[in-house]
């Protein structure tokens, strides 16, 4: 007899509608992609299906009737008339234009003609198998527009159930974790201010919706809003009230404030300017909203992460790293390893961010059982998706060509491949200045046959790969793109645990690798990633929420288009770039990749523009820019997502085992990645101004 294994609350209450939902977004996505090409087995199967799709009745009309009969009775019916209207007021002359009248009633004729005749095939070829066939043609068409209609409360739902689970847990992004009593109640004070203005601010959205005199669109998701950011106050004064027990009785105010979420001083940014300053206290919700504008792309970012979570319940990823082991490589020849191939799902999924809270577990891990330093370790997994977001198919680079006529994808995309071999010139070769052991490897003759066979327990996973992709691309005539990944990547990722779970027999486990949260059967590994994956979610889209807020202060108070107003800001081109450089990683510090690109689309991509800069050189320079400001601080966003997926004990660990070393070792997994990414950025930004300057 088999024992259900026991479900927890947050289970219930976030896990399983969660599961449900990206399932849902799965299953609908294929429904959609399918649909075409179920139309287009009904036309081969039978020809003109487009014409049986409906039943198509008798027309009234008689195809054999007299043109002279009809032209008789139109003549006639138009002379009454003329006598009704005007008396004698013509003299009673005959209607002119006869010829024009004919001919009108013999195109009716041939169209009714037509009409009967289409009629009688549809009657004739119609029969239970098209019947049957068009059930299935409806019912896809109906989820095709259930999920057109829905992806905005999708979204909603996926932001808040997710976001309050983050909540709950303590599990918002932010400059450093909550550790002390204070800290607890410092973090839980900010969020219920936030909460309360944000609460405002939608119950202002709601109540203009109903009182505008204007047909409201969504109010399911005002609503939304409205119940959504009043629960968060309601969680706020809970979690003010109960401090969790094993907490310390530091009292610093100055690490408690930093403790405050990052969102929190985004929503303060914007209740100050929106409530106090503008008084539009539903501007900060507006803003908000423009995220459901792109549904689609955010939703995208949950199922992202949860395929990251998916394929930590697998060994593929130290089954990769094992390829690499026998060449016994130094660390920091591994870690630009781990960061080039890193490159390809960013590329796919278009932010660093996602990356880090996909993989950045297994990366680090695989690092350091390699042999890195935790600094260089931390490092590689701060950068893992800064590499890949110039290369095709990132979303972010269509993103930026549907805004921007300017430039296309393939101009960006020629590009970004020159960008990408720069910045991974660069890792390489300051990694290699600043390493600390030898540069030796193993020699070929022991290393390559092991590096070979490491190779066959990855064959299975590979053909799970080529078989999904090629069902897809055959029977869905969907090839993995930037449009279609988001759906087939999750499809392949369950496959693969399915099959690591059910049918392989191949141990992956040796006293190199320990397990920590790996589940052994299939319901309870995917159990386990989609629970993994709720907080990353919840904490990611409530950021990325608020940076919209925080962006629109930025675009409405007009602050860009005052600085464009200074001439002495923008004397020359170079003056104008080294502005525009800070302007970049500034917003790229504060704002998320997707609201960071609309916000600059509008604003500073103009002064570019008309200061003498090329459209495709500066998004090219942007792109770059942005992943330099999610590695620097005060905020580095990738480093806090880092250590979000590491562990502060390991980010402490790091710290504590380089103290008496040299000042670059001390601070490597910052100093790296931003000497990385500077250097390539001031390279990326003046070598072409100094080659067309010459």
């Amino acid at each position: 007899m088999t024992v259900m294994p026991q479900r927890s609350f947050r289970e219930w209450f976030s896990s399983l509608p969660i599961l449900f939902l990206l399932i849902s977004v799965l299953f609908f996505n294929t429904a959609e992609m399918g649909y075409s090409q179920l139309l287009k087995l009904g036309e081969n199967i039978w020809q003109d299906y487009y014409i049986l799709r409906g039943d198509i009745s008798t027309p009234s009309c008689d195809p054999s009737a007299d043109i002279d009969q009809l032209l008789e009775i139109q003549l006639a019916k138009q002379k009454a008339e003329i006598d009704d209207d005007f008396g004698d007021l013509f003299g009673g002359d005959e209607p002119s234009n006869n010829d024009a009248l004919r001919t009108s009633i013999e195109r009716q004729l041939v169209l009714c003609k037509s009409n009967h005749a289409m009629a009688a095939d549809n009657q004739m070829r119609v029969n239970d198998n098209v019947r049957a066939f068009r059930e299935i043609d409806y019912f896809m068409l109906k989820i095709s527009a259930f999920s057109r209609d829905n992806q905005r409360t999708i979204l909603a739902l996926l932001l808040f159930l997710c976001a309050t689970t983050s909540m709950l847990t303590y599990h918002h992004i932010g400059l450093r974790p909550m550790t002390s009593k204070l800290d607890h109640q410092v973090g839980a004070a900010a969020q219920i201010v936030a909460n309360i203005a944000l609460t405002y601010s939608a119950y202002t959205y709601l109540y203009s919706g109903y009182n505008n005199g204007i047909e409201m669109l969504y109010p399911q998701i005002r609503w939304i809003y409205f119940i959504g950011f009043s629960s968060f106050c309601l969680l706020g004064f809970y979690q003010f009230v109960r401090i969790p027990k094993e907490v310390s009785d530091e009292r610093s105010i100055g690490k408690s404030l930093l403790s405050i979420p990052l969102y929190c001083y985004m929503a303060f940014v914007a209740t100050y300017f929106y409530i106090f300053k503008e008084a539009n206290p539903q501007g900060i919700i507006l803003n908000i909203d423009k995220m459901m504008d792109m549904a689609g792309i955010f939703t995208k970012i949950g199922l992202y992460i949860w395929v990251g979570m998916m394929l930590k319940q697998t060994f593929i990823g130290e089954l990769i790293f094992r390829i690499f082991k026998p060449w016994k490589l130094p660390p920091e020849i591994l870690a630009f390893v781990a960061v080039l191939v890193m490159a390809v799902p960013t590329a796919y999924t278009g932010a660093s961010g996602v990356i880090i809270i996909a993989m950045g577990a297994v990366i680090y891990s695989e690092l350091r059982r390699a042999g890195a330093r935790r600094q260089l370790a931390l490092a590689a997994t701060a950068m893992s998706g800064s590499l890949g977001v110039v290369l095709r198919p990132c979303l972010l680079v269509v993103l930026i060509a549907a805004l921007n006529k300017e430039v296309t994808t393939d101009q960006m995309f020629g590009w970004g491949v020159k960008v990408f071999v720069l910045t991974s010139f660069m890792f390489f070769v300051i990694s290699l200045i600043a390493k600390q052991g030898s540069l030796k490897i193993a020699p070929i003759s022991k290393a390559l046959s092991p590096s070979l066979q490491a190779f066959i327990p990855i064959l299975p996973y590979a053909a799970v790969f080529g078989l999904t992709t090629l069902f897809y691309a055959i029977v869905m005539d969907a090839h993995l793109d930037e449009f279609s990944a988001p759906t087939i990547l999750p499809v392949i990722v369950l496959l693969m645990l399915i099959y690591e779970k059910v049918f392989s027999k191949n141990s992956t486990k040796d006293e190199d690798y320990t397990e920590t949260e790996r589940e052994d059967k299939v319901e309870p590994a995917i159990r386990q990633a989609t629970t993994s994956s709720i907080v990353h979610i919840g904490a990611l889209l409530l950021l990325m929420a608020l940076s919209l807020s925080a962006g629109g202060v930025i675009e409405d108070s007009h602050i860009i288009q005052g600085l464009t107003e200074n001439a002495d800001l923008f004397g020359n081109v170079w003056q104008t770039m080294g502005i525009l450089l800070i302007a970049l990683v500034i917003i790229g510090m504060c704002m998320d990749p997707f609201g960071a690109v609309v916000l600059v689309s509008g604003t500073i991509a103009q002064v570019a523009y008309q200061n003498g800069i090329e459209p495709l050189h500066f998004w090219m320079i942007t792109l770059v820019a942005f992943e330099l400001g999610y590695l620097s601080p005060p905020v580095a966003v990738n480093h806090l997502l880092t250590r979000q997926v590491v562990g502060e004990e390991e980010v402490e660990l790091a710290a504590k085992e380089v103290i008496g070393k040299p000042f670059w070792f001390r601070h490597e997994k910052i100093l790296l990645p931003l000497t990385v990414m500077g250097v390539s950025l001031i390279i990326v930004a003046f070598a072409p101004l100094f080659y067309i300057n010459m």
